[in-house]
């Protein structure tokens, strides 16, 4: 269990189950796969989805919920906690949302794909630590530190989009019946730490369901009541919870969630043949993330008091915005909401989101590890330096 709390394993596993995916849907199994997905499961006549919607609507759920415990936590203790420690990240991750918006519409503008251009902007924190975790040795804390509240930032971003872009045709009384669910949870949190344990947990487990339920009948995306509910736990049980799920989310349910979403064929098409949603994406988050977060994180470092956030240079801000643009997870997870009508288009811009994804891990490994070799060897000439010994005075003695 501990290695799935890793930040280096659950991005290889995410890495692999989408891999996966994309070879067994082009080979003679993928139509049985794809069909497995496409099967509908529930209570006959009263709840059924089809598996692959089980997996994007309710086993993610639970990974956004474990996403807004943390989000919570940053915004209360953490990491952004306060306006001036955000600044400069929040400057930052604007770049990574405007510049590959812009990109994309360059590419996909007035064409029947440019309902997809929030695709681009999402940033996969899995991903993004395990790239660190793997490559960046001996980079200092304060790089660690903005890459963890751009990627939040950009997560809060995300979820907005999916709140206010893929909502439709809301029932107001079920939304108000959930939102009474989500309040009693949140209330009934906080009295966890009585002898009444088990059956308040029990309880919070029924109230967390009817809450899912209640917003996916609403009509808003069943995802968001995982947000409502992580952001309503107190805080300590809450993260407790998240502890005790962080294994679950990493090895099973963002891997099945990226399995399901990979299951695409590859057309058989030129190049020039795929849609604008591709190229729009494939060129939006490696690219427009570099250019949007080094351009507005370059501009936030001049901003305000430079002592407010940890210094970074412009190579700094270079690998943070490559790492950036490891769309992934929420990339796909939109991609699957903006062309739900369109399966082709819909596939197109999931290859897009995969190479994109691909290009930005490349690109992330080489500069992270660029600049961990940089401060490995300050850290080292540093060391040398303070061990070296010290000239004699001119009395015979040691310099003190």
């Amino acid at each position: 269990m501990s290695l799935l709390r890793s930040a280096r394993l659950p991005a290889v596993i995410l890495l692999t189950a989408a891999i996966a995916a994309l070879i067994i849907a082009n080979t003679p199994l993928g139509e049985a796969v794809v069909g497995v997905k496409e099967t509908y499961v529930g209570i006959p006549g009263v709840f059924e989805m089809s598996v692959g919607h089980w997996v994007q609507d309710g086993l993610l759920a639970i990974f956004f919920f474990t996403v807004a415990v943390e989000l919570q936590f940053e915004l209360t203790n953490g990491e952004l906690n306060s306006a001036r420690r955000a600044l400069q990240p929040a400057i930052a991750a604007a770049g990574g949302v405007l510049v590959p918006i812009v990109i994309f519409l360059i590419f996909a503008g007035g064409s029947d794909s440019a309902a997809g251009w929030p695709i681009p902007t999402a940033t996969d924190i899995a991903f993004a630590l395990g790239v660190l975790a793997v490559f960046g040795k001996g980079l200092p804390s304060g790089i660690r530190i903005f890459l963890l509240a751009l990627a939040i930032l950009d997560d809060i971003v995300g979820i907005v989009f999916i709140a206010v872009l893929f909502t439709t045709d809301v029932n107001i009384g079920l939304l108000a019946l959930a939102a009474l669910a989500v309040i009693v949870f949140g209330v009934l949190s906080r009295r966890l730490d009585t002898r009444a344990r088990v059956p308040l947990t029990i309880l919070l487990v029924l109230l967390a369901i009817a809450a899912w339920v209640l917003v996916y009948l609403s009509g808003v995306h069943a995802t968001l009541a995982g947000v409502a509910l992580g952001l309503a736990m107190a805080q300590r049980p809450a993260l407790r919870t998240r502890h005790a799920l962080e294994p679950w989310v990493n090895g099973i349910v963002l891997p099945l969630f990226a399995f399901s979403a990979a299951l695409v064929v590859i057309p058989q098409v030129s190049p020039t043949e795929l849609s604008p949603a591709f190229w729009g994406i494939v060129v939006g988050l490696p690219v427009g993330k570099i250019i949007g977060i080094t351009l507005f994180g370059w501009i936030s470092l001049r901003i305000g008091n430079r002592g407010a956030a940890p210094h970074l240079s412009l190579l700094d801000l270079l690998a943070a915005g490559s790492l950036g643009g490891i769309g992934f997870t929420v990339s796909l997870l939109l991609s699957e909401l903006a062309f739900a009508g369109d399966p082709l288009v819909r596939d197109e811009a999931t290859l897009g989101v995969l190479a994109g994804s691909g290009i930005a891990l490349i690109v992330a490994g080489l500069l992270v590890s660029q600049r961990a070799r940089h401060f490995r060897r300050l850290a080292t000439s540093e060391s040398d330096r303070e061990q070296a010994p010290r000239p004699p005075s001119p009395t015979g003695g040691q310099l003190n």
